[in-house]
């Protein structure tokens, strides 16, 4: 594998050129930056030359005479070009607020972090982006277009759980429906129904410097009832006018009620065009209407960007290659993908979360060269999307969006809103995390869950959404920071959420029957639950999988004893483990097994390429997050190289032992021996605390080892079953083995899983004949497994899970529970005795000691810590303590 590295800093304020002196716009003072190696510069994270991109937007410190509850959680943000500004919430039908300046604050993830990529993530609704510049109208929460006598200053939606949240989602389609923007020329055409009357409105600039006045531009389709267009309130100093078309039009009439403006559109029997202008009150207005011209857009991006995909030279059966990404291209556009998904001619379609969507073709060609066209932008903060009869659809803060390229240019002219048919609060955290296709056409979605300030109606939810866009339905609440995958055959949805306040460690959950899965916001009653969590299919330690994301199906696909299997990305540390279901029960149970090594790049989502079989995955650093890796971005190629796989293709705790299953033949003087298997178990506690200590079953912190005392080999030596006295079902059991193939090759592995319920053990059927398992008792201690060698304690680091606990090479992010091990031997290190702080000398005798009495000095930084590192002693024998011991000496 090799580093995939884009350029995630820019030369510019991420909004547009704000002032220096502004004191939001610390970033702007900053020298341009380029990334190792040469690294792109990037431009603004506004394109000046692209109509319009998506925000929160808070206005509620507009001015002194305008609305104080101005928030737009959903805001599409015009660029009306010469300094003028105007933002459109898709929710109310209003235009929030429409200003005269340099943009908006970078306070929002994606423009925030372009510019410096450690920030981290914000939380709540108190620290958002606002207008830079002074705002010339503001709306507050109300609908922007209403009918009857008197228009209402009232929120007309139903009330979030919190009756402060305004992020409530769209008003009822009987009163209107945002229905798609529409890239015309230069500019967009924003297109809606009120009730069932079509409007389209463009918002452009007419006049120059001092003179200048923003026109909103309107056609309304045949209504029979009159239609009130709520204007908003205006700055002091500004005035309202409009303009309706000559000839036999109704005139529309511009009247104040409680300081708002309002334009009276009568009830009309042909398409009525008019204009309302802002402005000034000494700038000499007369609007003109003029007819929205079916002006075609133009290409903006016609280039090509082409990379390479170099290939891993690694032996292994599942290899990851390098997909370099179009970070240098012509837009000086940085490129964080969070997904990618694929046309059924292997077209693969990639969404990042700076809001644009690429097309590349030729990603499994031989030629290694794939071709990448810029297809769309201004989305907001999207990190995934799915494909659905070979249509786009991207979920970002807005909504479902539907991209259509209308005319033929390969470039997206119709941003089609598919649904918003659900909340979406202002918090800074719910980020739109997951979209996937479910078997009736429906579409899952999962939302971040971290709210700071109000409880909104679908924070940490994972919503059904119907096969028409228009209803949705809570399939599962009460997660922290939700990712998803579907099943494309039987509609299975599974979830995993990210260990902290309330999650005791990584979980994936299946998600059904509204059921809620044990996370409170930190402004509800500690502990009060609406009804018990729902518990894991499994947990996974911490220790192997630090941050979990999304699920992947590798339904259709090309990757041999992986196909139709179920995947699980982990963003730290990055890896690609398998989740292997467990039927054999009434209650389904599942292990989670490593298939990659670490890869280089964060992931985050991605699918499987109809074209090559092979699995994609794309993803980001995840401000905030962390990572033990600093690649800011990357897109890999997880191949099958068709070597012989050691990865079990089944775990099964029964009532007598573990059955392990694997495509290889095994040697059976390793398989049978008792020795090469280690098993521990622990329980979590959910509370309201970050994370759980590991406990053992005298609810002491620890883990409890379970010894082999037998193990068996099928007759067609590709299955053991590895005889454990004591099997009880436990919410942790970590099984290790140390195997070698019929053919000689060594190989490790470890996996996890929650027991719940115990099969039986049938040894005719299961293929190992008439055999009864010995569980006598064996003397806890594994025999030396040869001389004293660096490769023993590596193997042993392996085989008994040291290595999920203490990395071998140091990172200051890492999210190990234990110090790590390089540079360690003989440096002088900080360690607590008996709670008092001193130093020691990190020799052989100091290793020792904290292999086999972890307590007695615990190193600096890990005196609070939640978990507690068992002991060895009786566990290994002494040629193995001297050999782990030479293992992490070499780690200098």
């Amino acid at each position: 594998m090799t580093l995939v590295v884009i350029g995630i800093f820019t030369a510019c304020h991420a909004f547009g050129a704000v002032e220096a002196g502004d004191p939001e716009n610390v970033p702007a003072k900053r020298a341009p930056r380029k990334l190792p190696a040469g690294g792109p510069v990037l431009a603004a994270w506004v394109e000046p030359d692209f109509p319009f991109f998506s925000s929160v937007l808070d206005a509620r410190k507009a001015g002194a005479d305008l609305p104080k509850d101005n928030l737009t959680p959903r805001g599409l943000v015009l660029n009306l070009g010469r300094d003028f500004w105007a933002c459109f919430d898709p929710d109310l039908l209003r235009m929030s607020v429409v200003w005269r300046g340099k943009g908006v604050t970078p306070k929002a993830l994606a423009p925030g972090s372009y510019i410096d990529g450690s920030r981290k993530t914000g939380t709540g609704e108190t620290n958002l982006p606002t207008p830079v510049g002074s705002v010339w109208l503001a709306n507050g929460i109300y609908a922007g277009w209403q009918t009857g006598g008197t228009i209402s200053l009232h929120d007309p939606r139903e009330p979030a759980p919190s009756p402060e949240e305004v992020g409530r989602g769209p008003i009822a389609e009987s009163l209107g429906r945002f229905n798609a923007l529409r890239l015309l020329g230069d500019g967009v055409v924003l297109d809606y129904t009120v009730g069932a009357v079509r409007v389209r409105e463009e918002n452009t600039v007419a006049g120059e410097g001092e003179q200048a006045t923003v026109e909103r531009r309107f056609e309304v389709a045949p209504s029979k009832s009159p239609l009130r267009l709520v204007l908003g309130r205006v700055a002091e100093g500004m005035a309202v006018r409009v303009g309706t078309a000559p000839g036999d039009a109704p005139a529309v009439l511009l009247s104040v009620e409680n300081a708002v403006w309002t334009a009276m559109v009568p009830a009309h029997s042909e398409t009525l065009a008019f204009v309302v202008a802002l402005a000034p009150k000494e700038v000499a207005v007369n609007p003109v209407p003029k007819p929205l011209a079916a002006r075609p857009p133009r290409p903006r991006w016609p280039q090509e960007v082409l990379t390479k995909v170099k290939r891993s030279m690694e032996k292994s059966a599942y290899v990851v290659d390098s997909v370099e990404l179009p970070a240098v291209n012509p837009w000086k556009r940085g490129v964080r993908p969070g997904d990618i998904q694929f046309l059924r001619d292997g077209t693969g379609v990639m969404v990042t979360l700076d809001g644009d969507v690429w097309l590349a073709k030729g990603l499994s060609d031989a030629s290694d060269a794939p071709r990448w066209r810029r297809f769309a932008s201004g989305l907001h903060e999207p990190m995934s999307l799915a494909i659905r009869d070979d249509e786009i659809f991207v979920f970002d803060k807005n909504g479902i969006w539907k991209l259509r390229d209308t005319n033929g240019d390969g470039e997206a002219d119709v941003h089609e809103m598919f649904s918003n048919a659900f909340g979406q609060t202002a918090d800074m955290r719910e980020f739109p995390a997951t979209i996937r296709l479910a078997p009736g056409g429906e579409f899952v979605i999962a939302k971040g869950g971290q709210q700071a300030t109000y409880e909104g109606k679908h924070n940490g939810s994972v919503l059904r959404v119907s096969a028409d866009g228009r209803t949705s339905t809570v399939l599962g609440y009460g997660f922290r920071q939700p990712s998803i995958g579907v099943n494309p055959r039987t509609g299975l949805v599974t979830a995993s959420d990210q260990e902290g306040p309330y999650v005791p460690s990584t979980p994936i959950q299946i998600v059904s029957d509204r059921q809620f899965y044990g996370f409170l916001a930190p402004f509800k009653p500690r502990e009060a639950y609406p009804s018990p969590p729902a518990e894991p299919l499994t947990w996974v330690p911490h220790t192997v999988i630090a941050s979990a994301i999304s699920q992947i199906w590798l339904l259709g696909a090309k990757m041999g004893p992986l196909n139709d299997a179920m995947l699980q990305v982990s963003f730290n540390k990055p890896e690609i483990f398998a989740v292997l279901i467990n039927d054999r029960t009434p209650r389904m149970q599942a292990a989670v097994v490593a298939v990659t090594p670490q890869l280089e790049f964060p992931p985050l989502n991605g699918s499987v390429n109809p074209s090559d079989g092979q699995l994609y995955v794309a993803g980001f650093q995840v401000l905030g997050w962390g990572n033990v890796i600093d690649v800011p971005a990357g897109l890999g190629r997880v191949r099958y190289t068709g070597a012989p796989s050691t990865l079990p293709r089944a775990v099964v705790p029964m009532k007598d032992g573990v059955l392990l299953t694997f495509d290889v033949a095994l040697d059976p003087k390793a398989a049978t021996d008792p020795a090469s298997y280690s098993l521990q178990t622990w329980s979590y506690r959910r509370t309201y605390k970050y994370g759980s200590a590991q406990y053992k079953l005298d609810g002491t912190p620890g883990q409890d080892a379970l010894v082999a005392s037998s193990a068996y080999l099928s007759q067609d030596r590709r299955q053991v079953f590895v005889g454990v006295p004591g099997m009880e079902p436990v919410q942790q059991l970590r099984m290790g083995w140390a195997l070698t193939t019929a053919v000689g090759g060594a190989f490790t592995g470890d996996a996890s899983t929650t027991v719940y319920q115990l099969a039986a053990f049938d040894s005719v059927r299961e293929g190992f004949g008439e055999i009864k398992v010995d569980l006598t008792p064996r003397v806890a201690v594994a025999e030396a497994a040869g001389p004293v060698t660096v490769e023993e304690g590596k193997r042993l680091a392996q085989l008994f899970a040291c290595v999920a606990c203490h990395a071998d090479v140091y990172n200051p992010v890492s999210a190990r529970s234990g110090p790590p091990w390089q540079g360690l031997y003989g440096k002088e290190r900080p360690v607590f005795i008996e709670g008092k702080k001193t130093a020691v000398l990190a020799d052989d005798e100091y290793l020792r000691e904290s292999i086999l009495a972890p307590t007695a000095k615990i190193a600096a930084g890990f005196e609070k810590g939640e978990y507690a590192m068992p002991s060895f002693a009786g566990v290994l024998s002494e040629t193995q303590v001297e050999s782990l011991i030479l293992y992490i000496k070499s780690l200098r």
